[in-house]
């Protein structure tokens, strides 16, 4: 969702930017403009004093640009946040039955998980990732596909083998993965 919520950001900012220098450009550089256009020559300017100090002295200006800052530094402190936090997950608590737990480096479980994957008939190659939190993580297993390959028979040794192999090895009650299959680029086979 944030890498959504940063393309629609930097594609309004970028708008925003070319629409406005873009009639800063054509009204400094003097060019013929229609009659409704709001600047007509190169000595004008984006916004005159008459505009700038409009409505200084209304009760309601200075409360609506502060609460509209506001709302602005807080989206703002959001966004940075969330540019912070961890996408993936960096360890496993696994119940050791002592009462205090072990950790497993995610990266560990993640690339056990791969390879496992990997090995699957049909399957080019495989990668995996977790997501969640430390005690109840979420797969993301990514896996490519050969031409052959039939896609049941992949999800479900994916299911029964790796999936169920790092379920129990990490004792976890379940470990939910959402799979994404792709087909190899290859080129068309010839028949004589």
């Amino acid at each position: 969702m944030i890498g959504t919520v940063n393309r629609v950001l930097l594609g309004l900012a970028g708008l925003v930017l070319l629409v406005v220098g873009g009639a800063v450009l054509v009204t400094g550089l003097g060019l013929s403009l229609p009659s409704w256009w709001p600047w007509d020559g190169t000595d004008d300017v984006l916004l005159s004093r008459s505009d700038r100090t409009r409505w200084r002295d209304e009760g309601w200006w200075w409360p609506t640009v502060i609460a509209v800052l506001a709302v602005l530094v807080v989206l703002a402190l959001w966004w940075f946040l969330a540019q912070l936090r961890r996408r993936r997950l960096a360890e496993v608590l696994v119940d050791s039955g002592d009462g205090e737990g072990a950790m497993l480096r995610g990266r560990a479980l993640e690339s056990v998980l791969g390879v496992e994957a990997a090995r699957l008939d049909g399957v080019a190659d495989a990668k995996a990732a977790l997501t969640g939190r430390r005690t109840a993580p979420r797969a993301r297993v990514r896996m490519l596909m050969e031409p052959h390959a039939s896609p049941g028979l992949a999800l479900r040794g994916l299911s029964e083998g790796a999936l169920t192999h790092a379920r129990t090895s990490a004792g976890l009650d379940e470990l939910p993965a959402e799979v994404r299959l792709k087909a190899v680029k290859h080129h068309v086979e010839r028949v004589t």
